[in-house]
C-alpha cells in the first residue's frame, strides 16, 4: 500500500511503546486510529501526543484485552462502524515472564499465549476478511528475533514469537492461495530495543497473577534483559518508521537489527552439525 494517507490503522498495544510509535507514524502519513489496549490511560497519552504532532487527527480508542476473541472482534467491528474500513492492522501488544521454563505456572502459559500468540491469531482472524472483501490492506504481525534465537529464561516468550513468526508465513501464503494479491504480510522482528516490556507485568489481569519462585538466576536473567532493553541503540520510533516503509513497499520480513539475521545463520549451522544446542547469548 504504497499511498496511506486517508486510510485506516487498527493498533493492538497502542497505550505505550512501539503501538504509540505506530500510532504517531501513521498519524504522520495522514491516517486515521483505531487503538486498542488494557491501558486506557496510555491510550489517551496516545491520543495528547497524535494531536499534538499531528492535529486533526481521527481517532477513535478502546479498553482491549487481546486474548479475547470476542474482544478482538469488537474492535474490528468499531474500525468499520466508525471509519467504514480498516486498512493496515498492528497486531502489536505483547508482554513477557521470565525464569526457567520448567517453574513457569499455568498462569505465565496462559498471559502470555494469550497476549503473544492469541492475540495475533484474533487479529487475523477478526480483520483478514475484511481486507480480502474491500480489496486491499495490510497486516503487520509484531513477532521478535526470539522468533528465530532462543535466549534462556525466555521459554514462553520464545514459543509465543517463533509461533507468530509461523503464523505470518502461513498467513501470506494462504492469501496467496485465494488470490488475495492486494492483501499484504509483514512480519517484525527486532531485537532488544527501548519499551516498557520487561515491566509488562503492569498489565497483568488478576486471574492470573504471578506465581512464578522467585530464584536467583531468574532475577539475575531479568536484569540482564531490562539493562539490554533499556541501552537498546534503534529506538521504538525508527522500528516504527521502518515498519511503516514495509508496509508501502509490501516487504514481508523486517530486522531492523541486522546481526540477527548472521545468528539466524550460525543458529542453521548448529542444526546443520546436530552436535550441541545453538546458544544466541554465546554464538561463538
Amino acid at each position: 500500500m504504497q499511498n496511506l494517507s486517508g486510510k485506516v490503522a487498527a493498533i493492538t498495544g497502542g497505550g505505550s511503546g512501539l503501538g504509540r510509535e505506530l500510532a504517531l507514524r501513521c498519524a504522520a502519513r495522514g491516517m486515521k486510529l483505531v487503538l486498542g489496549d488494557v491501558d486506557e490511560a496510555g491510550m489517551q497519552e496516545t491520543q495528547r501526543q497524535v494531536e499534538a504532532q499531528n492535529p486533526g487527527t481521527e481517532t477513535v480508542t478502546m479498553r482491549l484485552d487481546v486474548s479475547k476473541l470476542e474482544q478482538v472482534q469488537a474492535f474490528a467491528d468499531l474500525a468499520k462502524q466508525r471509519f467504514g474500513a480498516a486498512h493496515v492492522i498492528f497486531n502489536n501488544a505483547g508482554v513477557s515472564v521470565g525464569g526457567p521454563v520448567w517453574m513457569n505456572t499455568q498462569a505465565d502459559w496462559e498471559w502470555v499465549m494469550g497476549v503473544n500468540l492469541y492475540g495475533v491469531a484474533w487479529g487475523v482472524k477478526a480483520f483478514t476478511p475484511m481486507l480480502i472483501e474491500q480489496g486491499e490492506g495490510h497486516i503487520v504481525n509484531v513477532a521478535s528475533a526470539a522468533g528465530w534465537l532462543n535466549g534462556p529464561s525466555m521459554g514462553i516468550y520464545n514459543v509465543t514469537k517463533h509461533s507468530v513468526v509461523a503464523l505470518s508465513e502461513t498467513l501470506a501464503l494462504d492469501l496467496r492461495d485465494v488470490g488475495a494479491d492486494n492483501v499484504g504480510v509483514t512480519v517484525l522482528c527486532p531485537a532488544f530495543f527501548p519499551t516498557g516490556i520487561h515491566d509488562s507485568a503492569r498489565n497483568r489481569p488478576a486471574d492470573k497473577a504471578d506465581t512464578l519462585e522467585r530464584v536467583d538466576v531468574a532475577a539475575e536473567r531479568a536484569a540482564a534483559i531490562k539493562a539490554a532493553v533499556e541501552k537498546g541503540k534503534i529506538k521504538a520510533a525508527d522500528i516504527a518508521e521502518m515498519t511503516l516503509k514495509a508496509v508501502e513497499d509490501n516487504q514481508f520480513y523486517v530486522f531492523p537489527h541486522r546481526k540477527i539475521k548472521d545468528l539466524i545463520k550460525l543458529r542453521a549451522a548448529a542444526a546443520e552439525a546436530e552436535k550441541t544446542v545453538f546458544d544466541s547469548m554465546n554464538p561463538f
